[in-house]
C-alpha cells in the first residue's frame, strides 16, 4: 500500500514524500527489526522507518523515486523475505502459529525417542542395559545423530536459513544464536560418532538430545508467542470485522442487496432491526436507537432521528431506519479507526531506544561471551565437552526476544484496548507522555459545558411563567440567534403552542421586537430596556445578576412597555464533569480551564467543578502561549474542531469527538464517545500501558543478567550448578511467553 504522506518533508528529501508498508517474514527478535530499520533508513532517499516486530511490518516515508519494489527487496537480501502490502496474498500465506504448531510437533516426534533413548538412560540405569542388549551402542548412536539430523534439518531449517547468512554478513541475530548453539552440539557429537580418534577418550560425549531439544523447545515457544501475538492483535481486526459484507439499496424505489463495496454517497439503504450500518451515513427515516458501544465505549445506545449521524459498523436496534451514505471505503470513520490504531501500534516509543542500543551489541556480546566461556572450561574444565557444554548453554540462554517483544506487544495490546474503550491513540508516543501527565487544561465551551445554550430557569414578576415564555419564543422563533433558539427549544420542550409574531425586528446586541397577539414585545438586556425607557423590575433585576454569577446569560422581557420576566440561558456543564475533574485530582493531577469566555461565565463553571485555576477572555494566541507555559507533563482537552491549534500545540493533545464528527487531525488522542470520562480513563490505560513495558523490560534484562553468568559456569567454583542447553532452552522459550502473556493481561484493563 502507497499513500501520499501528509508529513512535513524531512531536510534533504522531497517534499511530497510517500508511505510504503511491507509485510515481513521471519523478524523473531530485537536484532531482527533492528537490522531492518538500519538497513532501511540509511537507504538514500528514506526519510524514516518504523518496523513493528510484533506485527511483521514495516512503515517507510520515502521520496517518490523509490520503488516499493525496491524496499521490498533491500529487507528480501537481508534474509527476512517481504513483499509490499498490496502485493501481498492473505489467503496463500499460512497462519502462522498453525505453521509453528506443526513445525513443533514434528519436532516433537523426532525428538522424544532421542531424548528418552538418552536420558532415560541416566535416569534408570536398567533401562540404560536394557536399551543397549537390544539395539547396541552403535546402533543407538547412528539412530540419534539422523533424528536429530532430521530435527535440525527439517522443521529447525528455520534457525540456520536465516542465522547463519546474518552470522556471515556480520550482523547475529536470535536465529543465529540457535543455530550456533544446536549447530555447535550437534557438530560436536557426530564427530565422537563418526571420527573418534580425534576427540580425546574422556570427552567422548554425545549431546545429541541437547541439540534436538533446543530446537524443539525454542519452536514451542515461538508457537504459544505466535498464539499470544495473535490474541493481541483481536482487538484492531475486530474493528475490522465490525463492517458487513452487504447491505439492502434502493434501486430504482425497489431494495436490492449489494456489496457494501459497490455502494457510493448519495446512495439509500435500508437498515433493518438488529443489522449492523455497513458505511457512515445520515438517517432519513425512521426512529430508533443504534448500539455504539464498539465505537465509542458506551454501553448505552444512542438515539436516532432523521438528520443524526449514524457510522458504519454499529449495530441497530429494534427500530427498521433508512439512511443516505455519506462516507465509503477508506474515508468512513471505522477506516479512519482502523488506520489510527494501526498507525499507534507501530510507533517507536522513547523507551524503545534504550532497548535498541542495547540489543544492537547484545548478541556480538553473547558470541563473545560464549568464546570466552568455552576457552576458560577447555582450560579449567575437566573436559572438551564441558568447554562445548557450556558455551551451547551460553548461546542459548542469551536470546534477545523477550527484549525485543517488551514494548511493541504492550503498545498493541494496550492501543487495542483503548480503542474497544473508545480511546484512540492517534501516535503511539502519547502513551508514555500522558502516564506523566502532571496538569490538564480544558476548554470550556463544548468540552466542560454541551456547546449549546439553553433555558434553564424563568423569572416572572406579574405574568405566568408558561405566557412569558409563550410570547418570548413566538417573536423569538423568527430570530437566527443562538440565544433565541433556546427560549424557542425551551417552549416547545414544554408543549407550548407559539402564536404567530409580526413586525419582528432585530437589533444587534441588543435583542428583538414584535407583535404578538396584540401586545407590543421586547427582549433584550437590560441597555436594550433601558435605551426603550422601561423601567427595570427590581426583584427581576436581582434574579438575572444571580443567574450572571452562577454563569448563565440573563435575557429580560418587556410586555407593552413593562418588565414581566427574565430567562436564565446557560451553556449546562456536562454531566460527568464533575466526576471527571474529582476522578483528576484523585489521581493526584492538576486542573485547568483555558477560556475564551467572558471571567465570569468560566470563573463560575471553574468554581462548580472545582478546578484549581482558571483563565478566561482569552484569544486564540493567548491561550496557544498558556498552554506553552504550562511545561512538561501538561495535556490540553478540546472539542478537536475549534481547538484544533490547542490541541497541536500542547505536549498531548485530547479531542473530544463524537461519530463521525470526530477530528482526529490536531490530537494525540481522540475520546470517540465524546465522554470526558474518557480522559482520566485514557490516562489510567497509559500508565497501565508503560507499568506494564516496565515489567516486561525487567523480566527480559534480569532475566539475562542472572542466567547468563549461570549459563557461563560463575557458581561452579561454589558448588552451585550450571545451566545445560536444554534448560536454557526452555527458560528462554518461556520468557518470551511470559512477556507476552504479561501484555495480555492490559485487555482487561478497565
Amino acid at each position: 500500500m502507497t499513500v501520499q504522506s501528509a508529513d512535513l518533508p524531512v531536510p534533504g528529501h522531497p517534499s511530497d514524500l510517500t508511505t510504503t508498508r511491507l509485510t515481513i517474514e521471519g523478524m523473531s527478535c530485537a536484532a531482527c527489526s533492528g537490522r531492518v530499520t538500519r538497513a532501511l533508513s540509511t537507504r538514500p532517499g528514506v526519510a524514516d522507518a518504523q518496523v513493528n516486530l510484533l506485527a511483521g511490518t514495516a512503515s517507510i516515508r520515502h521520496a517518490p523515486h523509490l520503488s516499493p519494489d525496491d524496499l521490498a527487496g533491500i529487507v528480501t537480501r537481508l534474509g527476512y523475505p517481504a513483499v509490499v502490502e498490496q502485493d501481498a496474498v492473505p489467503v496463500a500465506r499460512e497462519d502462522e502459529a498453525a505453521t509453528l504448531k506443526r513445525a513443533f510437533l514434528l519436532a516433537l516426534v523426532l525428538t522424544l525417542p532421542v531424548f528418552v533413548a538418552e536420558m532415560g538412560g541416566h535416569l534408570v540405569p536398567a533401562f540404560h542395559h536394557w536399551l543397549h542388549a537390544q539395539v547396541g551402542a552403535a546402533a543407538l548412536l547412528w539412530a540419534q545423530m539422523i533424528l536429530t539430523a532430521l530435527v535440525l534439518a527439517g522443521p529447525g531449517r528455520r534457525f540456520f536459513a536465516t542465522g547463519i547468512p546474518a552470522l556471515l554478513r556480520g550482523g547475529p541475530e536470535m536465529n543465529s544464536l540457535v543455530a550456533l548453539g544446536s549447530g555447535a552440539a550437534f557438530l560436536y557429537s557426530a564427530a565422537v560418532v563418526l571420527t573418534p580418534g580425534l576427540i580425546p577418550p574422556a570427552s567422548r560425549h554425545v549431546y545429541f538430545e541437547a541439540a534436538a531439544v533446543i530446537v524443539t523447545l525454542i519452536l514451542m515457544g515461538r508457537w504459544l508467542e505466535a498464539r499470544a501475538k495473535g490474541r493481541a492483535g483481536a482487538a484492531i481486526r475486530a474493528l475490522i470485522e465490525l463492517a458487513p459484507d452487504h447491505a439492502t439499496a434502493l434501486r430504482d424505489g425497489k431494495p436490492v442487496p449489494v456489496a457494501v463495496a459497490d455502494l457510493k454517497r448519495g446512495d439509500l439503504v435500508l437498515l433493518a432491526p438488529g443489522e449492523r450500518v455497513a458505511v457512515d451515513g445520515v438517517v432519513t427515516e425512521g426512529q430508533g436507537h443504534v448500539d455504539e458501544s464498539m465505537l465509542t465505549g458506551e454501553p448505552v445506545p444512542a438515539p436516532k432521528s432523521p438528520g443524526d449521524p449514524v457510522t458504519g459498523g454499529t449495530v441497530n436496534g429494534p427500530a427498521a431506519l433508512a439512511y443516505r451514505v455519506t462516507a465509503t471505503g477508506a474515508a468512513t470513520t471505522l477506516s479512519r479507526i482502523v488506520r489510527m490504531v494501526e498507525g499507534a501500534q507501530n510507533a517507536r516509543l522513547p523507551v524503545q531506544a534504550l532497548v535498541d542500543r542495547i540489543t544492537r551489541i547484545f548478541v556480538p556480546v553473547v558470541i563473545g561471551l560464549a568464546a570466552l566461556t568455552f576457552l576458560i572450561w577447555l582450560v579449567l574444565g575437566p573436559d572438551l565437552a564441558h568447554a562445548v557444554v557450556a558455551a551451547v548453554a551460553v548461546l542459548i540462554i542469551a536470546c534477545p526476544c523477550a527484549m525485543g517483544l517488551a514494548v511493541p506487544v504492550s503498545i498493541m495490546v494496550g492501543t487495542g484496548r483503548g480503542a474497544q474503550l473508545g480511546v484512540l491513540f492517534r501516535r503511539g508516543e502519547a502513551l508514555q507522555r500522558l502516564s506523566n501527565a502532571r496538569l490538564i487544561a480544558f476548554d470550556k465551551t463544548g468540552t466542560l459545558t454541551r456547546g449549546r445554550p439553553e433555558l434553564v430557569q424563568i423569572h416572572a414578576d406579574g405574568i405566568a411563567e408558561e405566557d412569558a415564555l409563550r410570547l418570548a419564543a413566538a417573536a423569538e422563533a423568527r430570530s437566527e440567534h443562538p440565544l433565541g433558539a433556546a427560549i424557542v427549544a425551551g417552549a416547545v420542550a414544554r408543549g407550548l403552542d407559539l402564536p404567530p409574531a409580526q413586525d419582528v425586528k432585530a437589533a444587534a446586541g441588543r435583542g428583538l421586537s414584535g407583535l404578538v397577539e396584540g401586545r407590543r414585545l421586547l427582549i433584550g438586556n437590560l441597555a436594550a430596556l433601558s435605551e426603550a425607557g422601561i423601567a427595570a423590575s427590581p426583584p427581576l433585576r436581582a434574579a438575572a445578576e444571580a443567574d450572571a454569577g452562577q454563569g448563565a446569560t440573563p435575557v429580560h422581557l418587556a410586555v407593552d412597555g413593562r418588565h414581566v420576566a427574565s430567562f436564565a440561558l446557560a451553556d449546562r456543564v456536562r454531566d460527568e464533569a464533575p466526576e471527571t475533574v474529582a476522578t483528576l485530582h484523585r489521581m493526584g493531577l492538576e486542573t485547568a480551564l483555558l477560556s475564551g469566555d467572558i471571567p465570569a461565565t468560566a470563573d463560575a463553571v471553574g468554581r462548580r467543578l472545582g478546578i484549581d485555576a482558571v483563565q478566561a477572555g482569552l484569544l486564540p494566541g493567548d491561550k496557544l502561549a498558556a498552554i506553552r507555559d504550562m511545561g512538561g507533563g501538561s495535556v490540553f482537552v478540546g472539542d478537536g474542531i475549534n481547538d484544533a491549534p490547542a490541541l497541536a500545540a500542547a505536549e498531548t493533545g485530547i479531542a473530544i469527538g463524537t461519530g463521525t464528527g470526530i477530528a482526529i487531525e490536531s490530537a494525540d488522542l481522540v475520546l470517540m464517545g465524546g465522554d470526558l470520562g474518557g480522559v482520566p480513563r485514557a490516562i489510567r490505560l497509559s500508565r497501565a500501558v508503560m507499568r506494564n513495558i516496565r515489567q516486561n523490560l525487567f523480566w527480559a534484562f534480569a532475566y539475562n543478567t542472572a542466567l547468563i553468568p549461570v549459563a557461563m559456569g560463575v557458581l561452579v567454583p561454589f558448588g552451585g550448578p550450571q545451566l545445560s542447553p536444554m534448560l536454557g532452552a526452555g527458560a528462554m522459550a518461556l520468557s518470551s511467553v511470559f512477556v507476552v502473556s504479561n501484555a495480555l493481561r492490559l485487555r482487561t484493563v478497565r
